[in-house]
């Protein structure tokens, strides 16, 4: 007796909720929205309010770093404007040698005043004592001096302490100058002193004995007035006191030997506070419009309480269920599966998972397009409906990926008829966009009895499984069986233990078995063949390793062990083939041309003494790297043998379009051959075909004389098999090769057969 599943029974009694229940719900989202609009308002004016804050703040850092700039700037210009008269040559004979009362009046004075601006000019002999002194203009008397001796003292000691530099050709010594700040007669004021001295040198004077020029330009209104034209300070001016007005903002004026001098107070720039006027009106609506969508969001959600419902319902479905096919997907099956194991109760009772996965998929997308891959998948969820019923759980894990979940209480249903029936459906063609598309399906089945089993391993054994079916043929379901799981655990161990051998030198090896020449009985050549002794678990067969290391990505570094030892042998037997099978994972990568050719360079083989064997496998799967490297070898002079012909899925069309210069009969069809069996006809026909197609035939598998008399008599070109030899090392072959005749003799003897 199956178990009905119907997901979502509830939700017809949860969508009758009522007014209360409603207003509840209303109440519950509302009150963290009301918090969350209060809070991001509080939030939102506090950023305001700081960021104008520190706008402001930024604008005053701003300009007092820009007045402080301006400040030296004007206390360098000073000292320039004094070197233009205090380095001339005539200044020093008549200010310095002699005192020419008129020429320091008109050339110094009066010009510096004029032209700079100057508020006060000042000439000081050797001592430090005034010889002239001028006033806005005008000359004034020694005892005007006095107040200008204290600010002007420290000035003249330090200028008089700089070292004399010498003239040197093509260069003026600099000189000697200094300015500071000062406050002079109750006003603050710019001071520079300058040694008088020749720029050029011409006139010496006794180093002790230069007369000074000292400058003095009053910080008064004026200079306030050019300050705050020139640098956008406005109503600046200078005073000798802190002003109490928070308006002002005030930049203190320190001397050289940091006392304070005075204050610089201007208008504040106020950007940060005229942005905030500008968007109180936008903030003001802001919080309007934001009152009224509360408004309006409490009446919403008194209406779409129940679409939010619903709407959640919806999530929860859209998250439980595969978009493309609407069936569940693999968090359902989870759900499903712990519920149907912990309510099992009945001893008798069982679970049954089928897993199952598509074969030859990939060719429809290929071929097809994504657009008839996803129909493809719709239509397999459909075919598999029909065959297990609407009670019955089908989940898509993704890909081409199903599950089929069965609950029972009695083994009335045979998991295995089910997954024969699926097999079977799904085998029919499927009419995809005016294409007829063939696919399969491999499916591992796995049961539990009476609820002792867990959910993962349970699944874990169903992939086991499915993985069984798929590496056995595909096509076919599978039962788990617990030697699968040692088989798994085998092959983790055996990739582990591959991976370390790769990077040693004494445990894989590869042996070489002779080709014989069908009339002659000469060996012609040799298969290249991989051989693994294990310290520890002695010989493992290829049969084992090899498909590890197909699926853990190792066979590229196999194959590439196993080419370079043969092209070595090659190397050293030059006219002799040598056969390498080659997987379908090495074809596909695209370097894998270049690596063959690099390994025939470093060895020195000749590229027609080599034969690559590819399975049918590489010419189903329809791969232009595959194709483009095939075509690339033929160019080059290299064979392509297709290896165990016969049981896969070769047609002509495959023959004619991949280029093909030898076909291997397999060996399942050798070992029937004996007179009067069907195997002779199989082979006929296929020795028959190859030779219409201009293709060699090589057997495998060759154990008795009457097979070798046989495969003679149907045109067979070359024997392979335990009949001559098994696989010997590559110094028995060399011997081998030696003991044979010339390799042109031979080939001439191969070419006539």
């Amino acid at each position: 007796m199956l178990r009905v599943h119907t997901y979502g029974s509830g939700m017809g009694m949860q969508a009758k909720t009522s007014t209360l229940q409603r207003w509840q719900f209303s109440a519950a989202v509302l009150l963290p929205v009301v918090l969350a609009l209060v809070i991001t308002a509080a939030a939102v004016l506090a950023f305001v309010f700081w960021t104008t804050t520190n706008i402001d703040q930024r604008a005053v850092e701003r300009q007092q770093a820009m007045l402080q700039g301006v400040m030296a700037t004007r206390r360098g210009l000073l000292v320039q404007q004094l070197g233009t008269v205090a380095t001339r040559n005539d200044t020093v004979v008549n200010a310095g040698v002699i005192l020419n009362f008129q020429w320091v009046d008109a050339n110094l004075g009066k010009w510096l005043h004029d032209v700079y601006g100057h508020d006060l000019t000042v000439v000081l002999d050797a001592a430090g004592h005034p010889l002239y002194i001028m006033e806005n203009g005008v000359t004034v008397e020694q005892p005007a001096f006095e107040q200008l001796a204290a600010p002007l003292r420290a000035l003249i000691d330090d200028v008089r302490a700089m070292p004399v530099q010498p003239t040197t050709a093509g260069h003026f010594a600099p000189a000697r100058a200094l300015s500071d700040l000062a406050v002079i007669d109750g006003m603050p004021a710019m001071i520079g002193v300058m040694a008088i001295s020749s720029a050029t040198g011409t006139v010496a004077q006794s180093p002790g004995t230069q007369t000074l020029l000292a400058g003095i330009k009053l910080l008064d209104q004026q200079a306030s007035d050019y300050l705050s034209r020139e640098f956008m300070f406005e109503n600046g001016h200078f005073s000798l006191t802190r002003p109490d007005d928070e308006a002002r903002a005030v930049f203190p004026v320190f001397s050289n030997s940091g006392r304070f001098v005075a204050f610089f107070e201007w208008d504040r720039d106020r950007p940060g506070l005229m942005m905030l006027r500008h968007m109180g009106p936008a903030l003001l609506a802001a919080f309007i419009i934001a009152a009224v969508l509360v408004f309006l969001l409490l009446r919403q959600l008194r209406q779409s309480s129940a679409a939010i419902e619903a709407g959640r319902k919806n999530a929860e479905y859209q998250a439980a269920h595969d978009r493309l096919t609407g069936l569940p997907n693999r968090a359902s099956l989870d759900g499903a599966l712990a519920r149907a194991l912990t309510e099992q109760s009945a001893p008798n009772s069982y679970v049954a998972l089928l897993m199952l996965d598509l074969d030859r998929f990939k060719q429809v997308n290929d071929t097809l397009g994504h657009q008839a891959g996803d129909e493809l998948i719709c239509a397999v969820g459909r075919r598999i409906r029909t065959i297990v019923g609407p009670d019955v759980l089908i989940a898509r894990l993704g890909g081409d990926e199903f599950v089929v979940m069965i609950e029972a209480q009695e083994y009335d249903v045979d998991p295995t008829a089910v997954a024969s029936r699926i097999i079977d459906t799904i085998g029919k063609p499927f009419d995809l966009q005016q294409f007829k598309a063939h696919v399969g399906a491999s499916i591992g089945i796995v049961s539990a009895v009476g609820g002792n089993a867990e959910p993962r391993e349970l699944m874990r054994k169903a992939d086991i499984a499915l993985y069984e079916a798929k590496s056995g043929g595909r096509n076919r379901a599978v039962v788990y069986e617990e030697h699968m799981n040692e088989l798994v655990q085998l092959q983790h161990t055996i990739e582990g233990e591959l991976r370390e051998a790769l990077q040693r030198e004494d445990q894989l090896n590869v042996v070489f078995q002779p080709l014989v020449d069908q009339h002659s009985r000469e060996v012609i050549g040799a298969e290249a063949l991989a051989r693994w002794h294990h310290p520890k678990f002695g010989h493992i067969s290829p049969a084992r390793f090899i498909p590890v290391a197909e699926a853990t990505g190792l066979i590229d570094a196999l194959g590439e062990f196993v080419l370079r030892r043969a092209c070595a042998l090659g190397a050293t037997a030059p006219g002799r083939t040598i056969a390498v099978n080659i997987s379908p994972t090495q074809l596909r990568n695209p370097r894998f041309a270049n690596q063959v050719f690099d390994i025939l360079r470093q060895s020195g083989m000749q590229p027609a003494d080599l034969e690559l064997e590819i399975t049918e496998s590489i010419l189903l799967d329809d791969e232009h790297v595959s194709a483009q490297h095939l075509k690339t070898f033929r160019a080059a002079g290299i064979h392509i043998a297709l290896d165990d012909f016969g049981t896969g899925y070769s047609s002509l069309s495959y023959l004619k379009r991949y280029p093909v210069d030898r076909i291997k009969i397999d060996r399942s069809f050798v070992m029937q051959l004996s007179d009067g069996h069907v195997s002779v006809a199989i082979t006929q026909a296929i020795v028959t075909l190859a030779h219409a197609m201009d293709l060699e035939v090589t057997a495998e598998g060759v154990e008795t004389e009457e097979q070798a008399f046989i495969l003679s008599q149907l045109g067979c070109n070359t024997l392979q098999g335990f009949l001559f030899s098994g696989g010997v090392a590559a110094e028995r072959i060399s011997t081998l090769f030696a003991a044979q005749d010339t390799p042109a003799k031979r080939r001439s003897t191969t070419h006539a057969a």
